[in-house]
């Protein structure tokens, strides 16, 4: 069965033709949205995490109909006007990145791991609890850690000056 969604992706409403039975993920890649990879498609990997109404999911196990009049963030729609966000930057800073192919998800799970955390103490042990859904075989996960630790110090810095500044949207 098919049917029509209207959806946000990375701020701009669109109207997707779905089947019913589609993935979000396969909806996302088939218009376009490559940052979102796919793993293992059974929600063990995190590859393919996006934010759906600013909550990290598995985008192939959640139906593409499920977003309808939802709003939906990938990776690609982090970077404004060529500018990487706040978490993407400092994913760069601390050497984060290494094969790349668990990046866009993970950059998505510390996304909201750093608006939810915005303003407050979090341990390291915290910051990988809230990463767990997500792998990487390359990184050893230290750096992903100090990445999100210079977020949220940026962030608390910037707050104090002049306002927020990880936040995307």
């Amino acid at each position: 069965m098919i049917r029509n969604i209207s959806c946000k992706i990375n701020g701009k409403s669109v109207t997707l033709v779905v089947d019913v039975r589609q993935s979000l993920i396969e909806v996302l890649r088939e218009n376009g949205y490559t940052s979102v990879k796919e793993g293992c498609n059974a929600g063990e990997c995190g590859a393919c995490t996006v934010l759906v109404d600013d909550v990290p999911l598995d985008s192939c196990l959640y139906l593409a109909v499920w977003v309808d009049g939802r709003s939906i963030r990938t990776a690609e729609g982090e970077t404004k006007e060529g500018k990487l966000s706040a978490v993407q930057q400092a994913y760069l800073d601390k050497g984060a990145v290494q094969c790349g192919f668990c990046t866009p998800g993970l950059i998505m799970a510390s996304t909201a791991f750093v608006e939810q955390h915005r303003g407050g103490k979090v341990s390291r042990e915290e910051i990988r609890k809230g990463h767990a859904g997500n792998l990487c075989r390359c990184t050893g996960y230290e750096d992903i850690i100090r990445a999100v630790e210079q977020c949220l110090e940026d962030a608390e810095e910037k707050d104090r000056d002049e306002g927020p500044v990880c936040e995307s949207r």
